[in-house]
């Protein structure tokens, strides 16, 4: 069997640490050197010759997290490694997973040719913005579920009066399973939106009536969908809302929406660190489902043996 060796980009070194410790091992030295011009250039500082490399590093802004994982990937292949795996537990530019209208790049396929070009021959990640995304890629990809995290976070608590909902028509899947899994009924939230992250309206579709209940979503970037869908919520007779986000993009005036909206508690995971710490929201870690993730990986196990039936 190959020798593991576990590496991280700059800014995912936070999550790399803690995914190290649960693995077992430390991360690898590398270096990433920036020229006054902004080049940078990734320099591994031990031998990976025929291990089984992994590189950590999720691709939120700037691009030059993206870039970084294509030149770390380079550096690996170059110095003849024998396997790498891309773990890249937020990939960003998911959102971008189709043409929906005229002259517009696909960006989610144009960033799966780059990590392949580069020379990954795996791929590791957690919730993609559409599951369809897994077909960009012409080599083998792992993809978590953060069901795996929220569900037994959810358990400890009192759901005898939840309900779930999806924040808009396109997560209806991602909410349904919870519901499924939980036994409790689902409501959607249609939303209308005219512009790029400004929702005009949202309408609910189901009964809320006195009910707590828990959005469930994959991306939280200017938080303006969670915090209108928790508004019509509420305004529908919803007692509390509380929401599950595996990525908190947290962009723009995100923070402070979220502060001031009518969502009780935004549980998100630290697949993208936060910028700052405000009470309502609660951050579980992925660490250890990656770090198990990782080892079946490596040990020719089974990934889906990692999620909650």
């Amino acid at each position: 069997m190959l020798d593991v060796k576990l590496f991280s980009g700059v800014e995912s070194r936070y999550l790399a640490s803690q995914i190290s410790d649960h693995y077992g091992y430390e991360l690898g030295s590398i270096d990433v050197k920036k020229f006054s011009d902004g080049e940078m250039q990734t320099i591994i500082n031990e031998s990976v010759r025929g291990s089984y490399v992994f590189f950590i590093q999720s691709t939120f802004a700037p691009a030059d997290n993206m870039l970084e994982l294509l030149l770390m990937i380079d550096s690996a292949k170059r110095a003849s490694a024998g396997y790498i795996t891309a773990v890249i537990p937020y990939f960003g530019y998911a959102r971008q997973d189709r043409k929906d209208k005229p002259r517009v790049p696909i960006s989610a396929k144009l960033i799966a040719d780059l990590i392949q070009a580069a020379g990954a021959n795996r791929i590791m990640t957690m919730d993609f913005h559409a599951d369809q995304i897994q077909g960009f890629f012409n080599i083998p990809v792992d993809h978590l579920k953060s069901e795996a995290i929220f569900i037994p976070f959810l358990k400890k608590r009192n759901l005898d009066n939840v309900i779930f909902a999806s924040p808009d028509v396109g997560g209806v899947k991602r909410a349904r399973n919870f519901a499924k899994f939980f036994e409790k009924d689902l409501v959607i939230c249609d939303k209308e939106r005219r512009i790029a992250n400004e929702v005009a309206n949202i309408t609910v579709i189901g009964e809320v009536t006195g009910k707590d209940v828990i959005l469930v979503d994959d991306i939280c970037d200017t938080a303006g969908t969670l915090c209108k869908a928790a508004d019509a919520l509420i305004e529908k007779g919803a007692k509390s809302v509380t929401a599950l986000c595996t990525h908190p993009v947290l962009s723009g005036k995100a923070y402070e929406n979220i502060q001031h909206s009518k969502l009780k508690e935004l549980i998100v995971t630290d697949t993208i660190p936060l910028k700052k710490s405000i009470k309502k929201i609660t951050v579980l870690s992925c660490s250890k489902l990656f770090a198990r993730a990782i080892r079946n990986t490596h040990e020719y196990k089974s990934i889906a043996a990692l999620f909650v039936d």
